[in-house]
């Protein structure tokens, strides 16, 4: 059924009786054949599909995290950024969209030409989620935990509301810290820092 956030916005579970799993291929076609949808696909074969733009706010944040990503990225030509439209095929057999990915550079240069203009069988190896006016923290949170179980590196959950960042690393306790706080890309973004208290709004 349908589920309606505080904001009235719906995200949908969808259900197709005639597959009840699309098959890696088949989620492409379907992505292809429906630009407008925002779609992703759980490690149990179901499809989330939201339905409705992306509000202002959020999407000028989310275009100043990538720019920081970018901006360092075009210095150290370490990789590759990925914006949010961009999907992985994990390991457990979701395909996930994250707000914004970096790939390493081997890792990018050992990818096809046909992977690189689908959605590749790989973890990024950074993903940074941003919460936006309708999105439910604790989903938000577990979507982490499936990021760094299949294999991301560094993941940063970014919510304006409290002002807090949640960091991710494999086998490592979730870490909180606040926008005045300097971030660190540890040893995954090599030299990159950035405080998001001097670039996002909220």
């Amino acid at each position: 059924m349908p589920i309606f956030d505080q904001k009235h916005i719906m995200i949908l579970p969808l259900n197709i009786p005639a597959h009840p799993t699309f098959t890696d291929e088949e989620l492409v076609a379907f992505c292809v054949a429906n630009p407008e949808l925002m779609v992703e696909r759980d490690e149990h074969g179901q499809l989330h599909i939201t339905m409705t733009p992306t509000f202002i706010l959020s999407s000028s944040n989310n275009s100043e995290l990538i720019a920081e990503i970018v901006f360092w990225n075009r210095k150290y030509k370490a990789g590759k950024v990925i914006e949010s439209s961009g999907g992985f095929f994990l390991e457990d057999k979701s395909m996930r969209v994250p707000d914004v990915a970096w790939i390493q550079i081997d890792r990018w240069n050992a990818l096809s030409k046909a992977e690189k203009r689908s959605f590749p069988s790989m973890a990024p190896d950074f993903v940074i989620e941003l919460q936006s006016e309708t999105d439910s923290l604790a989903e938000l949170k577990l979507k982490m935990v499936k990021w760094i179980s299949n294999g991301v590196r560094l993941a940063w959950l970014v919510c304006p509301d409290s002002q807090t960042t949640y960091i991710y690393e494999p086998g490592k306790p979730q870490l909180a810290m606040h926008f005045e706080e300097t971030l660190s890309g540890g040893e995954v973004l090599i030299n990159f820092s950035t405080r998001l208290s001097d670039i996002l709004e909220y």
